[in-house]
């Protein structure tokens, strides 16, 4: 399964924000740092803040944080609520001759639910607690 590139983008967004919790992000900070345009950001910050995992401000002293502890936020909730679900392969928008005999459909099913469940075991602080990484994503004014 290939996650698409918003769910990516919110992954990032938030990893960033779990490094620097000291400070509020701008949108030209985050576009620079990872080199994503600002309109792809602009919509992935619109679905965060929407979803409660951040607030937003505007005006001069405006950008973006976390308004929850990474502890709380978990990365298969926040996946599933990114990602379109659909079937991994639809088997009924065209015809199929082995339809009715096929059991690549609940497989594939039980694979899906299998991929959720292993990533609702973790938290962000799970996910961004790397010393490594956060000297890589820290910025320190």
């Amino acid at each position: 399964m290939k996650l698409n590139l918003h769910t990516d983008y919110s992954l990032r967004t938030l990893l960033y924000l779990a490094a620097n919790p000291q400070r509020r992000i701008t949108l030209r900070e985050l576009s620079d740092f990872y080199d994503i345009s600002i309109e792809h950001l602009r919509k992935v910050i619109h679905a965060l803040g929407k979803l409660g995992y951040i607030n937003t401000f505007r005006g001069s002293n405006g950008g973006f944080e976390l308004c929850r502890t990474p502890e709380e936020i978990n990365i298969g909730a926040v996946i599933t609520e990114m990602e379109p679900r659909g079937a991994v392969i639809d088997c009924y928008s065209q015809p199929c001759r082995i339809a009715a005999q096929c059991q690549l459909t609940r497989a594939l099913k039980e694979a899906e639910h299998a991929f959720f469940k292993a990533l609702s075991k973790y938290s962000l602080a799970d996910v961004s607690g790397n010393p490594d990484l956060i000297k890589v994503l820290r910025v320190d004014e």
